[in-house]
C-alpha cells in the first residue's frame, strides 16, 4: 500500500501514516530501514500488519520527500507568508498587552 506521512516525531520514533485508503495506521521507527527517518508529508510504500494495539505499518520505504510532492518553490513561499505572519502579529500583541496594562492600573 502506499501513503502519505500524516505527522511523525523523529525524536520519540513514531507518528501515523494515512493510506490511500483513506485510514490512518501507526508507523514505528523499526519499520523502517536503518539510516531512515520520514517527515511529515513524505509519501512511503508500506505493508499493514494487524497488532494487538490495531494496525501498524511495516517495511515502510520512502518514495518521495514530502518537500518534492509540495514543490520547493511553493515550500519556501509558505515559510516566507509565515515568517510574515508573525511579524505582522507580534506588534498587536505587544498592543494589547500594554493596553491591558495600562487598564489594570
Amino acid at each position: 500500500m502506499e501513503g502519505t506521512v500524516k505527522w511523525f516525531n523523529s525524536r520519540k520514533g513514531y507518528g501515523f501514516v494515512v493510506g490511500e485508503d483513506g485510514q490512518e495506521v501507526f508507523v514505528h521507527h523499526t519499520a523502517l530501514k536503518e539510516g531512515s527517518f520520514l517527515r511529515d508529508g513524505d509519501k512511503v510504500s508500506f505493508e499493514v500488519a494487524e497488532t494487538e494495539k490495531g494496525k501498524q505499518a511495516k517495511d515502510v520505504v520512502l518514495l518521495q520527500k514530502g518537500s518534492e510532492v509540495e514543490g520547493e518553490d511553493s515550500a519556501e513561499e509558505s515559510t516566507e507568508d509565515t515568517a510574515e505572519e508573525e511579524t505582522t502579529e507580534e506588534p498587536a500583541e505587544e498592543e494589547s498587552t500594554e493596553e491591558s496594562t495600562e487598564e489594570a492600573a
